[in-house]
């Protein structure tokens, strides 16, 4: 949000401090500033000049030659090739010697045979928009030879506002000065030209879906998709280039002037945060306009000149024959405010921000309009607005205001009242409190006090802060942004341990942080927004359209990291992360269904290098030994299998991995009772998008229990003081038995004296029938209690044989 200092001085005369100064309080206050632009900075050699004499170039049919009056009493001339320099004008000059804000320097030259003693800049040029038709005309008389940024107000300090989605009321000068000084301390000063800021005479006739005035009948088609439409008339108007000071205020914030009408739709919008359009009257048909949804096979042109197909989940604005514009975005071509047009239907809408994000996506494009509808706007700021806007109107277009506005206003929101309890609020922010110092901070920012007593208080909520203050909590935080963050105690004070147990599920998340940061991984932390294709819950209210979904998987953004880390020559990754993931809501709720999970992947050596020998990269089996770690440190009663034995059997389940995995050379982590609890193999190529020089990725990704049992299991037992019989059993078994298959069942026959059991061979070649394989065991015993006889082992193995051949068709080689 582009915030104008000069205009934020008018709307609070009483904001103390320089530009530096306000930046800081907002960036205490919430609202840090990314950018801060001195405007006029790069503009301090350029001045006004005025053309006393314009005429062609008598060597060139396309330029012109002037005598220009730049100050210092010397008539100056100029060569130029715009098409709109006339006598009698206002231009910035740039004279010989000056520097523009691109670097170019100004010469004395000759061109086609005349001499040019300076130049007379476009809007382009001096980097005030990207107009470079025609030279930049200034509206009004000055002074030939003064400062150009003095005289066209861009001796101003431009903030860049970062503001978060739950804050739309900061997307307009009056809310950005609203949170400094208060709600009053905020007035809209005069219109210049005009007695006063606000049009007083006009009346609202009001009905529900529909409602006429001024000759206009406005219609409502969904009372859910547009909740209130205001229609005024105001005929005769004289459509003109802006005058300056309205100009001055556009160029300040990054727009570019249009016409008077036109640029008051864009102040409003930028003042009050109330986007509007101003419609050419004359090319409505049937004197109707509403809003309504797109019709399957509808054409329209937008303001940007392109023809659009619509869609039948978009919304629109139409006339009695045609859609005139996308609801909330773009107004169209066909109806747009010109030279000739004599007679303007001024539109203010309040739409549901869903049926503008939706019609916003469909067309692929956004807007000022937009971005702020999506947001929400203030339902209470309507009517101000839009007398607002005809008073501006009327002062700088001329015209005859219509005394009654048409208002369909089938919705009317239900207001808003929050208690908040001194005590809750004080042991929230550990500071005394009071009911009256509560009030104190709450209603400068608009809040109402509807009654209460020293226990409890209840206030009534601003439309502009409908959005985000719905619960005590949020007044508590509003009450410590505007006491101020760093007026709170530093020294640490008397506390008591808390009796509750910390929540398993926290408890787990930090032995397995400390359990990767000690294999070497560093941990992560990515957004859990993500694009349409890797998500399938839709935000109501998305940051940008490229993460307007809630993440399915955490691997996706894992991997962008090391992306991130190999673009800048890093070969050697490895990162975690512990994080939620997003699923659609089961049949009958409408929350989310969310599971905490932990991903890694790694890249790059399995250790760090050393001179006297090679360090290979990690690899499949690597990932194996993940899976088989993260089933230990969850105890669960799990093994890793190939993909190929087991297939997910929900959406949360199908998730795992994110779609990174290669098929063919994935395991994953089955538990006793058939659920996938995580996977792990190599990133395919393609999902990496690695450089040439990379090693493969693995990568793992697990659901964590949502209420994990930690109770202890382990048990101390002394050093066995007997010695331990080992036997290796070479095995045949078919090729699609898996060799944890073969384990499991070996587990199964023997008893408990098998302490140790591994896998040290497989072999496939000659001596082995096709289909078949070779697998070698070495399986250890002992007892704790006395020393093992042959007989006793040799028992052990054979019942081990036995059930091999029952169950798997394994038998042993001879």
């Amino acid at each position: 949000m582009n915030i104008s200092y000069r205009w934020l001085r008018e709307l609070a005369p009483g904001l103390a401090g320089d530009a530096d100064e306000v930046a800081e309080r907002l960036a205490a206050l919430g609202a840090p500033a990314d950018s801060k632009t001195a405007i006029g900075a790069a503009l301090t050699d350029i001045r006004v000049a005025r053309v006393l004499e314009a005429g062609r170039h008598p060597n060139a049919d396309r330029l012109w030659l002037c005598a220009v009056d730049a100050g210092g009493g010397e008539t100056l001339r100029v060569v130029c090739g715009a098409p709109n320099v006339r006598s009698g004008g206002y231009y910035p000059f740039a004279p010989v010697g000056a520097e523009l804000p691109g670097g170019m320097k100004i010469r004395r030259a000759k061109i086609r045979g005349e001499v040019s003693e300076g130049m007379l800049c476009s809007a382009r040029e001096l980097e005030l928009g990207h107009d470079h038709a025609g030279i930049l005309e200034l509206n009004g008389i000055y002074e030939p030879g003064v400062p150009f940024a003095e005289a066209a107000g861009l001796d101003d300090t431009r903030l860049e506002l970062d503001v978060t989605a739950d804050r739309p009321d900061l997307l307009s000068h009056l809310g950005v000065a609203r949170e400094l000084v208060g709600v009053d301390g905020v007035s809209l000063p005069a219109v210049p030209g005009f007695e006063r800021a606000i049009l007083d005479e006009v009346e609202l006739d009001s009905g529900e879906a529909v409602a006429e005035a001024g000759g206009v009948r406005v219609e409502i088609e969904d009372p859910a998709a547009c909740m209130r439409f205001l229609g005024a008339v105001v005929e005769g108007v004289r459509v003109a280039p802006s005058p300056a000071w309205l100009a001055m205020r556009l160029r300040a914030v990054g727009l570019r002037p249009i016409n008077n009408v036109v640029d008051v739709t864009n102040y409003v919008t930028h003042e009050l945060g109330r986007p509007m359009h101003a419609y050419d009257l004359d090319r409505l048909d049937g004197a109707r306009i509403g809003v309504r949804w797109a019709r399957r096979g509808e054409r329209l042109v937008t303001l940007d000149g392109v023809e659009r197909e619509l869609e039948e989940g978009m919304l629109v604005i139409a006339d009695a024959a045609r859609a005139v514009g996308l609801a909330g975005v773009m107004g169209g071509e066909a109806t747009e405010v010109g030279d000739d047009t004599a007679n303007v239907l001024l539109e203010l809408a309040h739409f549901d921000p869903k049926a503008v994000r939706a019609t916003r996506r469909a067309a692929g494009l956004s807007t000022d309009a937009s971005y702020r509808f999506e947001r929400g706007v203030d339902p209470d700021e309507a009517e101000r607005a839009l007398r607002r806007a005809l008073a501006m109107i009327r002062a700088v277009a001329g015209g005859r205001v219509h005394p009654r506005v048409a208002d369909a206003h089938p919705t009317k929101p239900e207001p808003i009242e929050v208690a908040i309890r001194t005590a809750r609020a004080e042991r929230v922010l550990g500071v005394p409190l009071t009911t009256e110092r509560l009030r104190e901070l709450l209603e400068p920012i608009g809040l109402r006090l509807l009654g209460g007593d020293a226990a409890i208080s209840t206030y009534r909520v601003p439309g502009h802060r409908r959005g985000d203050l719905v619960r005590e909590v949020d007044l508590i935080e509003e009450v410590a942004r505007h006491a101020g963050y760093d007026a709170f105690p530093e020294e640490r004070r008397p506390t008591r341990p808390s009796a509750v147990p910390d929540a398993p599920l926290s408890v787990l998340e930090g032995r397995l942080r400390q359990r990767w940061a000690g294999r070497g991984f560093l941990e992560a932390r990515t957004a859990a927004f993500a694009p349409e294709g890797q998500g399938d819950v839709e935000l109501l209210n998305p940051l940008s359209s490229d993460e307007s979904r809630l993440r399915r998987s955490l691997l996706p953004g894992l991997a962008g990291r090391v992306r991130y880390n190999q673009a800048r020559g890093r070969r050697d990754v490895r990162l975690f992360e512990i994080g939620t993931a997003f699923a659609p809501a089961a049949s009958g709720d409408h929350k989310p269904r969310e599971t905490t999970r932990l991903a890694a992947v790694a890249t790059g050596g399995v250790r760090p290098p050393h001179w006297g020998s090679e360090t290979p990269d990690w690899d499949l089996w690597d990932a194996r030994g993940f899976l088989d770690d993260m089933a230990r440190a969850l105890d669960l009663p799990a093994r890793a299998v190939p993909r190929s034995e087991v297939e997910p059997r929900s959406d949360i389940e199908a998730s795992l991995g994110g779609g990174l995995l290669e098929p063919d050379a994935t395991f994953r982590l089955r538990t006793e009772d058939g659920f996938i609890a995580g996977v792990a193999g190599l990133v395919r190529a393609g999902a990496a998008d690695a450089p040439p020089w990379s090693a493969p990725w693995v990568a793992l990704e697990v659901i964590l229990p949502g209420e994990p049992d930690l109770s202890d299991r382990r048990r101390l037992a002394p050093i066995p003081a007997h010695p331990a019989i080992e036997r290796d059993l070479a095995l045949i078994a078919p090729a699609s038995s898996p060799a944890s298959a073969v384990e499991g069942e070996i587990r199964k026959a023997a008893s408990g004296l098998l302490v140790g059991l591994r896998l040290f061979d497989v072999y496939e070649g000659p001596g082995i029938q096709p289909g078949e394989r070779s697998l070698a065991f070495r399986l250890r015993f002992q007892a704790a209690d006395r020393t093992l006889t042959d007989a006793e082992v040799d028992a052990e193995v054979e019942r081990v044989l036995d059930r091999l051949e029952e169950e798997l068709d394994v038998r042993q080689r001879t």
